[in-house]
């Protein structure tokens, strides 16, 4: 064998040896990587598992708030509006399992299905529905469909009902979905989504599971926690969701002290929505002190150690 040969070969084989891991869905060690920051426990696929606790206290973040806290954080990518939701007035938080959808390409689809029978995946119904089976309470599908809605229907009511069941939430598809109807009377579901179609999913295919993807302009990556309400979505890095959520609270009374200071005209607009005074300051702290434990969104503990480093 010639050196030129001999180059060639190994250099065929290290190519092999780096692509053959590669399967539909990311290992938990690529996913512990993208989360890196993240020091809490995880689920067995490597995605960070943020408490149920701090995704019911987001549900009480407005989207301003959250986005303001990413921004200050340099996470400039993270929200994305202009949904069509199934329940407007309901707010859902989650961690997010993702799913990326492609153009059909026929050579394309039967490697990702002979990869997903490798991974012990049901082969006989649709790809679409091998991010629902991994499911866990409290994850939110979301999914790339590229802004596809006709041929591009990722769920209908059956896979609908099968998503609720696995997590008790719902979904995030930049596409769309059919059987409308049947998705709102899943009592506790919602979605966010594109559009509404009665075409069935055609000439679209499902390529990886758990890996970075785009929804509109913002990025999102497994393990993010995503609050989505009627004013749009974003997806939080999870090892900044405990910060976030309570820097948030803290603006959140910020917000009732002002709010309550101006009805009593004890300050002027000007004052109130300006950098504060020291005394203004200190009348916060007063009020923060009298403000029922009870109805506080943290705990005091949490405030007084917060308060401390502000």
């Amino acid at each position: 064998m010639t050196h030129k040969n001999f180059a060639f070969t190994i250099l065929f084989f290290c190519s092999f040896l780096l692509a053959y891991p590669q399967g539909v869905a990311s290992t938990s060690e690529y996913i512990k990587e993208l989360t890196s920051s993240w020091t809490g426990p995880r689920f067995d696929d490597g995605r960070p598992k943020v408490s149920d606790a701090l995704l019911k206290r987001l549900k009480g973040i407005q989207m301003e708030e959250a986005w303001g806290y990413l921004r200050g954080h340099g996470f400039h990518n993270q929200y994305e509006g202009n949904w069509q939701i199934i329940h407007p007035d309901s707010v859902m938080t989650g961690r997010v399992v993702t799913a990326q959808y492609m153009p059909l390409r026929p050579d394309f689809k039967q490697l990702i299905k002979i990869k997903g029978a490798k991974e012990n995946r049901d082969t006989i119904g649709g790809s679409n529905s091998w991010p629902i089976e991994i499911l866990q309470p409290g994850d939110v599908y979301v999914a790339d469909g590229y802004g596809r809605v006709i041929d591009g229907t990722l769920i209908g009511s059956n896979l609908g009902n099968a998503i609720y069941a696995n997590s008790q939430n719902g979904v995030i598809f930049d596409g769309g979905v059919r059987d409308l109807k049947g998705l709102r009377d899943i009592k506790g579901f919602n979605g966010w989504i594109r559009g509404d179609d009665p075409s069935f999913l055609k000439e679209q295919m499902l390529t990886s599971i758990n890996a970075p993807i785009r929804i509109g302009r913002a990025i999102v990556l497994p393990g993010d926690v995503v609050l989505a309400n009627r004013y749009g979505t974003i997806f939080i890095p999870s090892h900044l969701v405990s910060k976030l959520v309570l820097a948030s609270e803290v603006v959140g009374l910020r917000d009732q002290f002002g709010f309550q200071r101006l009805r009593e005209k004890t300050y002027t607009p000007g004052q109130i929505d300006t950098k504060w005074t020291d005394a203004i300051k200190a009348d916060f702290r007063s009020w923060l002190n009298q403000y029922p434990d009870s109805k506080l969104p943290m705990t005091r503990q949490e405030l007084n150690e917060y308060m401390k480093t502000q």
